[in-house]
């Protein structure tokens, strides 16, 4: 193995470690897709070259150099509604031979280099605080074909050299996954994705040969072999489309009466707490639920989370009092936020501020301790 071999082989592995380590780690950032999705991509496929080790001594050692090619995929896959997502995949990748490189044998080129085969993915969505974009990334394995059909024409003193290679080679292949998508927001569930991908097809790949030359002044027909490659490396970059079929509920049956003006969905909800408490009653939670319940059927760009607190404190009207209900207050929106995720809302659409006890719900004297001022406002914008 040459040290270029070595050094691909290594950062491929380490990106599949790390990889799986950060999915371990961002587990509390998961932007939830649920059920079932469908997913397609194609773009550009980068082959590095790949070493050759004949199995007879006719056929010469080297390198086979590629150019850019193309490749496409399709898959069909499950949200887990944490984050976590699996998926079977089908691929295709189609690269041109473009040299065969060997010290001392100079020669020509053409032919293609195909490689098809299926995989089973698992990936992880991150929610990075923006509802236009999600990050994400995995690691799948599966088993490849690929399918070589090229021929070498020798030059300069080579000149009478001709091999023909039309075979195939089965194996185990492994892939990391880097990309991101974009959601399209005038079609809801379909997103547009940006993707990188290493791929590879693992072990040496024997392909059957046939040579025959006509060198200094020496005649032979046709000489059958096996010509092996390996370092099978590939990088892709692919623009595809995602679509998660999540179907809006049916609409409620026609009734024979003519039904009352549905009332306005309530918009803003209060959510109360104890005295110098950020944690939240049975009864808070209630309200809460019902807000993310009734955040599907309104209509809403933003969700303002406002704490709040009242005046009481162990030295009321004193820089210290207010910066304590300062904090106190954003912790009380915090818990109201982290509830609301719990209940379903994704996290990228709601905002926490606090406000200390600068905007009572009821006016009172400094130091006054009133259960209407310490609350959270969920307000729909």
């Amino acid at each position: 193995m040459t040290a270029r071999t070595s050094i691909t082989s290594l950062l491929a592995r380490g990106a599949c470690v790390a990889c799986l380590s950060a999915m371990a780690f961002g587990a509390a950032k998961a932007q939830p897709v649920r059920g079932l999705y469908v997913a397609g991509a194609a773009g550009a496929s980068f082959n590095q070259s790949q070493t050759v080790n004949p199995h007879t001594k006719l056929f010469p050692h080297g390198r086979d150099d590629y150019t850019t090619g193309i490749t496409g995929l399709g898959s069909i896959g499950w949200g887990l509604g944490n984050g976590f997502r699996v998926e079977v995949e089908g691929n295709y990748r189609n690269n041109r031979l473009s040299r065969f490189h060997s010290p001392g044998f100079s020669s020509t080129a053409h032919g293609h280099q195909q490689k098809y085969g299926g995989m089973a993915n698992a990936l992880f969505d991150m929610d990075i605080g923006q509802n236009w974009i999600y990050p994400y990334f995995g690691f799948g394995i599966g088993y490849a074909r690929q399918f070589t059909n090229t021929t070498i024409q020798g030059t300069g003193a080579n000149k009478g050299f001709r091999q023909r290679v039309d075979d195939g080679a089965n194996g185990f292949a492994y892939q990391g996954i880097f990309g991101t998508s974009l959601p399209i927001p005038w079609v809801v569930g379909l997103s547009t994705t940006m993707e990188y991908r290493f791929y590879t097809i693992t072990g040496h790949h024997r392909h059957y040969a046939e040579a025959s030359y006509n060198i200094a002044n020496t005649n032979s027909g046709p000489v059958g072999g096996r010509r092996s490659s390996r370092t099978d490396f590939n990088h892709s970059l692919m623009l595809g489309l995602r679509y998660e079929f999540n179907p809006a509920p049916p609409p409620p049956k026609p009734t024979q009466t003519i039904a009352a003006p549905a009332p306005a969905p309530i918009r803003t909800y209060l959510v109360f707490f104890d005295w110098d408490r950020d944690t939240l009653s049975d009864r808070a939670r209630s309200i809460v639920e019902t807000a993310a319940r009734n955040s599907t059927s309104a209509q809403f760009t933003r969700i303002q989370v406002n704490g709040h607190a009242d005046s009481s404190a162990v030295h009321p009207g004193s820089k210290k009092a207010s910066s304590y209900n300062m904090a106190l207050s954003l912790r009380r929106a915090q818990s109201v936020k982290a509830e609301l995720i719990r209940d379903g809302v994704p996290s990228g659409v709601i905002d926490i501020h606090g406000y200390g006890d600068t905007q009572p719900l009821v006016s009172t004297r400094p130091g006054k301790a009133e259960p209407q001022n310490r609350r959270v406002e969920i307000d729909f914008q």
